[in-house]
């Protein structure tokens, strides 16, 4: 398995504890932030799927992870890779219902479109 995006997409409101506990555990503490997770552990992607009608997370190609470390990822100070990437809400917009049945909206497991969707935040 290669690096995996996750993207909180929904904020604080109406969390309950234990979600908000594994929000925190993965660092995607507000919205809109990203975390890469280099080589998942089974047990982080038991925590995403627990996390799947509050997160985008897929499978990240290299070309869109250059591009977010080099316009988001530095810090100042030491030119050390941050533990997570803040980002701008979506251009154009996100649909983060899930509409049940008909399988649009962005939470959940989107594969490689999470690429699309990080190029539409940065």
């Amino acid at each position: 398995m290669n690096k995996i995006a996750v993207i909180r997409i929904k904020g604080m409101i109406g969390i309950n504890r234990d979600i908000a506990e594994t929000l925190d555990r993965l660092r995607l503490r507000r919205k809109y932030v990203c975390v890469i997770l280099e080589k998942p552990s089974k047990e982080q992607m038991g925590m995403i799927k627990t996390l799947r009608d509050f997160v985008a997370y897929g499978e990240i190609d290299d070309a869109t992870y250059k591009e977010l470390v080099a316009k988001r990822g530095k810090k100042d100070v030491d030119g050390k890779l941050k533990p997570f990437f803040r980002l701008h809400p979506a251009r154009g917009g996100i649909d983060s219902k899930k509409h049940f049945g008909v399988k649009k909206g962005v939470l959940g497991n989107h594969k490689d479109k999470i690429n699309e969707l990080i190029r539409r935040m940065l």
